[in-house]
């Protein structure tokens, strides 16, 4: 059965991403639309998208990567740990999730350390950024106490 992202994981995700109507490359490079959406081969948005098209993209994007924690993550988690999880790998991807000290932490029960991997992941093209380290913060609240804000 597949679990599904809870509504403290969507409010965080929404809320660090923010709603970008028109196409706009985000700090990891990629170009990117709505609620970090980033666009594939032959995807285009050339008037941009509507908050709903927006919500469907999103809705879309966060089942995949649910999909992708549950499979790299076949353990029990509690809602806020799966929710903190899924937006990892909606930000960061798959590759980023299967490769990384987190997921190892999680697969051994090791909460208390996995919680603090989160603050590894902060860089983008090299460099610390400030929203990604309020954002793993979010994300390593959310894991110990399912609860964000």
């Amino acid at each position: 059965m597949q679990r599904h992202i809870g509504d403290q994981g969507v409010a965080l995700i929404r809320f660090f991403e923010g709603f970008q109507p028109m196409v706009y490359c985000c700090p990891g490079g990629y170009q990117t639309i709505g609620y970090g959406h980033v666009l594939t081969a032959g995807e285009m948005y050339p008037s941009g998208v509507s908050l709903p098209e927006a919500e469907r993209l999103l809705s879309e994007d966060l089942n995949r990567a649910a999909q992708v924690v549950d499979r790299l993550l076949p353990v029990v988690l509690a809602p806020g740990q799966f929710d903190a999880l899924v937006s990892f790998t909606f930000n960061l991807g798959s590759g980023a999730l299967q490769r990384s000290t987190l997921r190892q932490r999680v697969l051994r029960g090791e909460h208390e350390g996995a919680s603090r991997e989160f603050l590894r992941w902060i860089y983008a093209a090299g460099q610390p950024k400030r929203g990604l380290l309020r954002r793993r913060l979010a994300e390593a609240r959310l894991y110990e106490t399912g609860v964000w804000a």
